[in-house]
C-alpha cells in the first residue's frame, strides 16, 4: 500500500470511529426530540467542514454550484434518512442500528441497476439476495412484520432499514453529482439543509437542555463533521474499492461502545445477520473491483 493510499485508509478509519462516537454522544445526551438532535448535529458539523473548506477550495468555491435543485433533492432525502436513523437510535442498541445500516450498499446495487442502468450480473444479484437474507435474519429478534404496528424495537428495525434505503438513494444521487460538484459543496449544502430543517422543527417540538446535554449534542455535531471530512477526503487518496471494506469496522466500534457505555450485548441473530450482510457487501465490492466499476459505496455517508 502506498503512502497516499495509507492516508486514505487512515481518514476512512478515523471517519468510522467519529460516526460511531457521534451516535454514542447522541444517546448520552438523553431523551431529546429528533429535530433538536439534528439541528445540533448539523449546525456544529458546519464548523469543521467550513474550516477545512476554507483551506482547500475556499468558501466561495464551496457554496458555488451548478445544480442547486439536485442539491435540494439530495439534502431533503438525506435529512429524511437522518430523521429515521435518529428515531431508531432511541429504540435499538448501537450494534443493531449499525448492522441495519449495512443494508444500504445492498439497496444501492438494486438502485444503480434500475436508475443508472448499470449492468449487474448474476453473481452480484446472488450477493444481493444473500444480503437481503441477512437482513431477514437480523429482523428475527425484532418480531418481523407482525409487530410493525407497535412502536417498539420492531418499528425501530424498520425505521433503520428505511433510513438505509434512503441512504442508498443518496449514494446514487451523489455518484451523478460528483461529475460537476465538489465534495465540500455537497457536504455543505447537506449540513445547511439539515440545520434549517432541524431548527424549523424545534419551533414545534423542543425541550430545555441541561448543560451536560448541550455539551453532548455539540460534541456529536463536531464528531459528525469530522467524520464527514474523513469519509469524503479518504476517497481523494485511495480507491473506493480499497476503502469500502473499512466501513464495516464501525460494527466493532458500535459493539464496544454499546457494551462499555450502555451495557448492551448484541444478540445472536443480529450478529449472524450482520455477518451475512457484511459478507455479501464485501463480495459486491470485490466483484465491482474485478469489473473495474465504481463501487456502490464510494459516496460520503448520509450522516
Amino acid at each position: 500500500m502506498s503512502n497516499v493510499s495509507g492516508r486514505g485508509v487512515a481518514l476512512k478509519f478515523g471517519g468510522t470511529i467519529c460516526f460511531s462516537l457521534m451516535y454514542a454522544t447522541l444517546r448520552l445526551a438523553g431523551s431529546i426530540p429528533v429535530g433538536e438532535e439534528i439541528f445540533f448535529r448539523a449546525f456544529f458539523a458546519l464548523i469543521p467542514v467550513l474550516l477545512l473548506s476554507s483551506r482547500t477550495i475556499g468558501l466561495r468555491a464551496t457554496i458555488r454550484t451548478q445544480r442547486p435543485l439536485v442539491h435540494a433533492i439530495r439534502s431533503l432525502i438525506g435529512v429524511s434518512s437522518m430523521f429515521l436513523n435518529f428515531t431508531a437510535l432511541a429504540m435499538l442498541p448501537l450494534a443493531a442500528l449499525t448492522a441495519f445500516g449495512f443494508a444500504s450498499p445492498i439497496f444501492a446495487v438494486v438502485l444503480a441497476a434500475l436508475v443508472l442502468r448499470e449492468k449487474v450480473g448474476p453473481r452480484r444479484w446472488s450477493a444481493v439476495a444473500v444480503g437481503f437474507l441477512g437482513v431477514l435474519v437480523m429482523l428475527a429478534p425484532h418480531g418481523g412484520l407482525s409487530d410493525l404496528a407497535h412502536f417498539d424495537s420492531s418499528a425501530g428495525a424498520f425505521l433503520a432499514l428505511s433510513g438505509a434505503f434512503l441512504s442508498a438513494v443518496v449514494v446514487v444521487l451523489i455518484r451523478s453529482m460528483h461529475q460537476t460538484e465538489r465534495g465540500e459543496t455537497i457536504v455543505f449544502y447537506f449540513m445547511l439543509t439539515c440545520s434549517l430543517v432541524g431548527g424549523f422543527s424545534m419551533v414545534f417540538d423542543r425541550v430545555p437542555l441541561s448543560w451536560e446535554a448541550t455539551l453532548w449534542l455539540v460534541v456529536s455535531g463536531i464528531l459528525g463533521g469530522l467524520g464527514q471530512i474523513g469519509m469524503t477526503f479518504s476517497y481523494r487518496y485511495a480507491e473506493p474499492s480499497l476503502l469500502a471494506p473499512f466501513d464495516y469496522m464501525s460494527m466493532i466500534w458500535a459493539v464496544a461502545l454499546g457494551w462499555y457505555l450502555f451495557a448492551e450485548i448484541p444478540n445472536f441473530w443480529i450478529m449472524l445477520g450482520a455477518t451475512i450482510v457484511i459478507a455479501s457487501g464485501l463480495f459486491i465490492i470485490w466483484r465491482e473491483r474485478q469489473l473495474r466499476q465504481p463501487t456502490v459505496v464510494e459516496a460520503e455517508p448520509v450522516l
